[in-house]
């Protein structure tokens, strides 16, 4: 597995939980707006980790 596909799914996980705990936040505190952000942040995470795991299997 290279560096980079390596590094691509940590950020990944990285960026769903720190999604998780903005999207709980928004919740707890009624900001919308957090909440929002958060799972956009979920999102933008899991395609980190697709693109690391499409990296590995290209070489």
């Amino acid at each position: 597995m290279s560096k980079r596909s390596s590094r691509d799914k940590a950020e990944g996980a990285i960026d769903k939980v720190t999604g998780r705990a903005k999207e709980a936040g928004g919740s707890l505190t009624g900001n919308k707006d957090k909440k929002a952000e958060g799972r956009a942040d979920q999102d933008k995470g899991i395609l980190k980790k697709k693109k690391g795991a499409a990296k590995h299997l290209l070489k």
